[in-house]
Formats: structure tokens, C-alpha cells, sequence
């Protein structure tokens, strides 16, 4: 890659210089035709199961359309709502909320839909599309777009912002250059990013094999084995037993903490339901237990998800505790992957999501080896998984790499930073 010849000032701070020979151009001048979406009148009660695909914010996407949970309305509503009628090579952007300022090109493949409030389209002659749209993803519309409606109470665009957005503009034939450049090169860097993602299912997947296998019939591949009565578990080593976990464990539950009792910083850490910041809700002065135990979040996204809790500290209302009972012994690492393992299979799912109360996790059985197993078991899937870990961070250090190339070479040819080499 190369810098062209000579630049001149664009005249518009956040741009910088352009390649002499191109023309600045807002977008207002390059277009054919702008709209924005409504909803349709009856919300959400208009939306039926099949129809004409009615796209929102959450179906736009930098990297296209993403339809899997696209709602639909009645041809007679598309009909009423003819200023917002899509055609194929229209370019979506979101004009609101968290991902305000993504966009993308409507598909050929998709004969017609309409669009929400949340969207405008920008249709523009079918030669100019691709270049088009590669410039409005560019980092430097993507930052612009942030700065022009930081500030205000609610992220939001309007329809003159948009209009007035300046556009480094480019011969036809250069513009096509350019957009079949970027075409080659992000096709080949999503096509690297696929794989990779495709080995983070791969690592992930084998993760999950690992653990249960590894709780439920041990590390002697030679050692006999017997039906241990429960279907997911299939069978277990002769020696092995199964218990439930109130044959095991004393259970409870945490309390109700006020976000207004929490502080940033004290002496007892509160642990809630969130898995970042290792659970920690927040801090008080006071604590319920001191002791190493497990809890589990009995109810939301998290349910039945397991951790080992140390020294004092305190718990939410939507955690349950474990506190080992002294007989029969046993390994708090080892518990933790199979009481873990055992609420996969055991969650109860209703209306409200996913649950799994004090009552419910009584009953639960687990896989039960002797001791000495419990700590070899325990630190092979450790040690395993922490391996795992490592490979998986690595892979989506490469993606992030990936997807940071992908967008500054958009950013740098679009901008005419550089220029593609005969």
C-alpha cells in the first residue's frame, strides 16, 4: 500500500486531507433518496409470524443483516408504511441507542421489508453502493457519528445530521477500485475469523466432554463399571457412589442487600449472581459466613452456575449456599465441577427463565468417588481447563487483531490515507 501524490485540505476538521483529486460531498448530494421508519401503528401487536420482514436496530449489523429474529408484518401494514419501503442495495444505519451509527447494505436477496423508527435508509445509484457503505463503517464516520451526538440525554441521530455528514469523493472508476479491494481483503479476513471462532466452539465443546466425562467416570479408562441408575449420567466406576446433595451440604440461601448498604470499598465482599468481577456485588462491614463453601445462583441467565466461596463474606438473596457437612470428606474443587455438572442437567425452565431453588438443589445427585480420586479429578480438570483458557484467549487476542486490520484498512483507503496499488 501506498500514499497518493499530493492531499489537500478538506476543509472539514474531522477529515483532514484528501487525495487533490477527489471532490468533497455531503451526503445529501450523493444520494437519491433518504426515510426514516415508524412504528407501525398497534406496536408490536401488529407483528405476526410470517409476512414482510420489518427490520429494527438489533437486526443491522456492520458485518450485515442478521435475520434470526426479525420480526414480520401483514403486507396490508407494509402497504400504510410506503415511505420506509426497503429495495435491495438500500444502506441501513441505526439511529439510536447503543448501536446507533452500525449499518449495512439490504440485500439483493430480500425482495422487500420496512424498517422501524430506529433506522434510516439511504438509497443511492447501485455503482456507488459498495463504496458507500464501506465509508460510513470507516472509523473516522463511526467516531464523527459518536461526537455529534455526545451529550445529548439519549443517543440519537437525526435525519439533517445524516444528510450533512461529509463525503471524500472519488472518481467512479476509483471508487470501484477501492470497493473490490476491500471486498477481497475483508472476505479473506472474515473468512480467518470464521475459522477461528469456529475453534473457539471446537475448544469449547471439548471442555465440556472433559469435565463431564472426567466427573462422571474418573481417569482409570480400565476400571469397572456399574449403571448408576440416573439416565445423564449413564454409568459410573463400581466403586463410586452416588449421593444427593443434602447428603452432603447444609443448605441456605443469602439475603436481601440494598444497593444503598453496598460500597465500593469495605471489609466483606457481597457475592451476587454476576459472573465479572469474580461475583463481587460491592462491599459491607458485617458478614453472614466464614467459612470455604459453594454457592450457586438459583435463578436468571446464571442459574446453577457454581463457585468456590472463601473466608467471610456475604450473599445475595439470588445465591444458595453449600457448606460441607464434616463426614463424608471431601474435595471443594472436585464438588464445584460436579455439583456444577449436575444443575445443567436440573434446572427447572418456566415463563420467568431459568430456576434452581434450595428445594430443588436438595435432590439433586452427584457423582461421588473417595477422596484421594475427588483431588486427582479435580486438579486434571484444572490443570486441563486452565490449558484450554489460555488457547481461547489467544484465539480471540488474533480475532481482535483480525478485526482491527479490517478496520483500519477500510478507514485508510476510504479516507485516501492510501490507495490501491495498480
Amino acid at each position: 500500500m501506498e500514499k497518493y501524490n499530493e492531499y489537500k485540505d478538506s476543509g472539514i476538521e474531522w477529515l483532514g486531507s484528501i487525495p487533490k483529486h477527489w471532490e468533497i460531498k455531503r451526503i445529501k448530494d450523493a444520494i437519491t433518496k433518504i426515510g426514516s421508519g415508524v412504528t407501525p401503528k398497534g406496536g408490536s401487536e401488529t407483528y405476526v409470524d410470517e409476512g414482510i420482514p420489518l427490520i429494527r436496530s438489533q437486526n443491522v449489523y456492520n458485518d450485515g443483516l442478521r435475520l434470526d429474529n426479525v420480526s414480520f408484518i401483514t403486507e396490508e401494514v407494509h402497504n400504510k408504511m410506503k415511505n420506509s419501503q426497503l429495495k435491495p442495495f438500500d444502506i441501513l444505519i441505526n439511529i439510536t441507542g447503543a448501536s446507533i451509527g452500525r449499518t449495512c447494505i439490504f440485500p439483493e436477496s430480500i425482495k422487500t421489508a420496512n424498517i422501524n423508527q430506529h433506522i434510516i435508509y439511504l438509497r443511492v445509484k447501485k455503482k456507488k453502493v459498495d463504496y458507500f457503505s464501506y465509508y460510513l463503517k470507516s472509523n473516522t464516520i463511526q467516531e464523527y457519528i459518536m461526537n455529534i451526538q455526545a451529550g445529548t440525554s439519549k443517543e440519537a441521530l437525526n435525519m439533517s445530521q445524516i444528510l450533512n455528514i461529509g463525503l471524500p469523493f472519488p472518481e467512479r472508476e476509483e471508487q470501484t477500485q477501492i470497493a473490490n479491494y476491500l471486498d477481497t481483503k475483508t472476505a479473506a479476513i472474515d473468512k480467518k475469523v470464521n475459522l477461528l471462532q469456529q475453534k473457539i466452539k471446537h475448544y469449547k465443546a471439548y471442555r465440556k466432554t472433559l469435565i463431564n466425562e472426567t466427573v462422571t467416570k474418573g481417569l482409570d479408562k480400565t476400571v469397572k463399571l456399574k449403571d448408576s441408575g440416573i439416565n445423564w449420567i449413564g454409568e459410573i466406576p463400581k466403586h463410586w457412589e452416588i449421593k444427593r446433595i443434602k447428603d452432603i451440604f447444609s443448605i441456605s440461601r443469602g439475603r436481601a442487600i440494598g444497593k444503598t448498604e453496598l460500597k465500593d470499598k469495605g471489609l466483606y465482599p457481597v457475592y451476587s449472581s454476576q459472573t465479572k468481577n469474580k461475583g463481587i456485588l460491592g462491599y459491607i462491614n458485617t458478614y453472614d459466613f466464614n467459612a470455604n463453601l459453594l454457592t450457586w445462583t438459583t435463578d436468571g441467565v446464571n442459574a446453577g452456575t457454581v463457585f468456590i466461596r472463601e473466608g467471610k463474606f456475604n450473599c445475595t438473596n439470588i445465591c444458595g449456599t453449600l457448606i460441607p457437612n464434616r463426614n463424608p470428606k471431601l474435595s471443594l474443587d472436585y464438588m464445584a465441577f460436579a455439583v456444577q455438572e449436575s444443575t445443567k442437567h436440573n434446572k427447572r425452565i418456566d415463563t420467568n427463565g431459568a430456576k434452581i431453588m434450595s428445594n430443588e438443589m436438595a435432590v439433586i445427585n452427584i457423582v461421588f468417588p473417595p477422596i484421594e480420586e475427588q483431588i486427582k479429578i479435580a486438579n486434571h480438570i484444572k490443570c486441563k481447563t486452565e490449558s484450554i483458557s489460555k488457547v481461547l484467549k489467544n484465539i480471540e487476542t488474533q480475532i481482535t487483531t483480525l478485526k482491527e486490520l479490517r478496520k483500519t484498512l477500510i478507514n485508510e483507503l476510504v479516507t485516501g490515507k492510501v490507495k490501491v496499488s495498480a
